[in-house]
């Protein structure tokens, strides 16, 4: 049966017949306002916590080995990129030192010849 404010006034008049005015208004706020099917128990609320416990635990350890993949991603286009500018310095000192050593060696041909 389904408890709305129609019943539970009709229970104020009754219990207010039987009881007085103030006997049945403090009767009625120690009533749950729905049915006592919608009352959380203390073991409702331990589940609700184990439950809600185990949620956030799954989920910090998901959060972590998400943190952990991008970190070793990261690690990876870090290495990846020093790698490439690595190179590109070697290759530009080499071409640079190159071009020297050809501009000596050609001014070193051009004063032999002129000797």
């Amino acid at each position: 049966m389904a408890i709305d404010e129609r019943a539970r006034h009709e229970l104020y008049l009754r219990l207010e017949e039987q009881l007085g005015a103030e006997a049945a208004t403090t009767l009625m706020e120690h009533l749950p306002p729905t049915g006592w099917s919608e009352v959380a128990t203390r073991r409702d609320l331990d589940q609700l916590r184990a439950a809600t416990k185990s949620d956030i635990d799954h989920m910090a350890e998901m959060t972590r080995a998400e943190i952990d993949r991008l970190g070793d991603q990261l690690r990876g286009e870090i290495h990846k990129a020093l790698t490439e500018q690595t190179r590109t310095v070697v290759l530009t000192a080499v071409l640079a030192n190159s071009g020297a050593v050809i501009a000596v060696a050609g001014l070193a041909f051009a004063a032999a010849r002129l000797t």
